[in-house]
């Protein structure tokens, strides 16, 4: 094995630990914004091992299914963020 096969699965095993740590904070929360951040947190993780599998694989095929998780989700990150802000203005309002 050479130092960039070290390099991979070293990185491996850290993309699994905080896959593993995200899932907790996304099933304890206790808030919804920690839950949209550890959702977050998941999507970047897997955007790194999508690049780990690239590297391994000696292919750029992972990287298009990398940048599209990419791109999902930064998506999906904006509109729940904007949800999360709409719901706390009109509890807000009705407090008001």
């Amino acid at each position: 094995m050479t130092v960039l096969d070290y390099a991979v699965l070293l990185g491996f095993v850290l993309v699994i630990l905080g896959v593993t740590l995200a899932t907790i904070r996304l099933v304890i929360g206790p808030t919804l914004a920690d839950r949209i951040v550890a959702l977050d947190m998941m999507t970047v993780q897997l955007v790194a091992f999508g690049g780990l599998a690239a590297l391994q694989a000696r292919s750029a095929a992972f990287l298009d299914v990398a940048v599209v998780l990419a791109l999902v989700g930064f998506l999906a990150t904006v509109c729940l963020a904007r949800y999360l802000e709409r719901r706390i203005l009109l509890s807000a309002e009705e407090l008001a």
